[in-house]
């Protein structure tokens, strides 16, 4: 195994929206021009992670083409996952330098809705990661519905309902090893405190899911005067043009069997100047020990 022949004491997660990372126009979404390509290509290539999950990434196409050139730069990711779920223009895709023992694809769960039955838009991509002979996780990549409203149904009913379908996934898990290690990251479109998001988070107890919380590596690090808030640190991950609004609906959560792992030291938001030409979100990162603790 040739991820094996590098020291795997600590490794990292990303995760990405990239914004439609298409190699042709659809209906309304243009390709990506090539300074935005270029632009994230050079910040994965500053955050060098192990393992990196991608929301609104086009055809595999598209994700061969990225793979490629970071290779080409000399970041090599011989691993990939892509799927295709209801919806045929954006996928979520995973890239990773350590093998897959499994792969769970997850493109065709459905849910009714006042009497109507609707899919999940994007799907869910869920593998099985060996980082050592010792030493693996689950990882699951999600992109809940957007706040864009549609004349279906009511886009915040549609994403919780994405959101307990997920859910469902890692209780799955979590039943068959409540020590599971899991992680679960994406774009899941809306802040800590809503209902969608609170769903997927899941209630108190050994099933919740840990919130890493990525913040600017900036220099703030004084706690909040509030002591019920998160420190006053920069975490947005989203600009919205619509509303000049910055807020944080991009999300690394983990299992409490994963949280034991977790370094908070190697946790930020990945910062670097004219960010938005390569997206409208910024991405972020975790640190983890490739032991069980």
């Amino acid at each position: 195994w040739t991820a094996f022949s590098r020291a795997a004491e600590i490794f990292h997660i990303a995760t990405f929206n990239l914004e439609n990372y298409l190699d042709v126009d659809i209906g309304t979404r243009h390709a990506k021009p090539d300074a935005g390509k270029a632009k994230i290509r050079d910040t994965i290539l500053a955050m060098k992670p192990d393992v990196i999950a991608f929301q609104e990434m086009g055809s595999t196409n598209a994700l061969l083409e990225l793979r490629g050139s970071l290779k080409s730069a000399g970041l090599d990711y011989p691993y990939w996952e892509h799927i295709t779920g209801y919806d045929t223009n954006i996928h979520v895709a995973i890239l990773s330098q350590f093998p897959f023992a499994a792969r769970r694809p997850h493109t065709n769960d459905a849910f009714l809705l006042s009497g109507r039955r609707f899919r999940v838009s994007r799907g869910f991509a869920e593998v099985d990661i060996q980082v050592n002979p010792k030493y693996s996780f689950t990882l699951i990549t999600a992109h809940l519905k957007s706040r864009r409203p549609v004349p279906e149904a009511d886009e915040a009913e549609l994403r919780e309902q994405e959101s307990i379908v997920l859910r469902e996934k890692i209780d799955a898990r979590l039943a068959a090893n409540p020590n599971a290690n899991i992680v679960v990251v994406g774009d899941l479109n809306h802040v800590q405190n809503s209902p969608s998001t609170k769903a997927v988070i899941g209630a108190r107890g050994k099933t919740a899911l840990f919130d890493t919380r990525p913040a600017e590596r900036n220099g703030d690090n004084q706690p909040n005067p509030n002591p019920r808030y998160a420190p006053r640190n920069i975490t947005w991950t989203h600009y919205y043009g619509v509303e000049d609004s910055y807020s944080r609906i991009d999300y690394i959560l983990l299992s409490q069997g994963m949280k034991r792992e977790w370094l908070p030291g190697e946790t930020y938001i990945m910062t670097v100047p004219n960010w938005g030409v390569a997206s409208d979100h910024r991405p972020i990162v975790a640190g983890f020990v490739a032991e069980e603790k």
